[in-house]
């Protein structure tokens, strides 16, 4: 019996060494969008047509055309729990799997539990090509017609 209690001693003592050691080791970067390299090209205005949705995976957004020419680069995360929120082309909207929000190709809730828009990034148009920034999401409560980035006409 003396000798478990040993054991079981120098397994505890083992285990809180471990512990302060993992305490005091220093934690590895993460890696935030910024070094991944923050703006993203989408390509050039004629490559989404009007009343569009197309999705980037490496910025995990979706570029939205709106149907009058305006662009909305929206996050793919639900407001309600953060869920990904795949679009739904056949019935243009977006449905979150996780608890039925939907919302519109303006990233407005159509219909609850979500508690607000989808989030936005910065859209830029420059020389004709559409660019994303995802270095950090705007959160909206609902889509304001100043949000709509339009490319310059000719």
């Amino acid at each position: 019996m003396g000798k478990l209690w040993l054991i079981l001693g120098v397994l505890a003592l083992a285990e809180i060494i471990g512990v302060v050691i993992a305490y005091f080791r220093p934690r590895k970067a993460r890696i935030k969008p910024a070094d991944l390299g923050s703006i993203i090209e989408g390509g050039s205005v004629e490559k989404f047509p009007l009343n569009s949705v197309t999705a980037f995976v490496r910025g995990k957004f979706y570029l939205s055309r709106l149907e009058d020419g305006g662009f909305l680069a929206l996050s793919r995360k639900c407001t309600h729990l953060g869920c990904t929120v795949p679009w739904d082309s056949k019935e243009e909207k977006f449905v979150c799997p996780c608890h039925s929000s939907i919302y519109d190709i303006r990233g407005e809730v159509v219909s609850p539990p979500a508690p607000r828009a989808l989030d936005i990034y910065r859209v830029s148009i420059e020389n004709n090509v559409v660019k994303v920034d995802i270095s950090k999401p705007i959160k909206r409560s609902q889509f304001r017609k100043d949000q709509v980035v339009y490319p310059r006409r000719s």
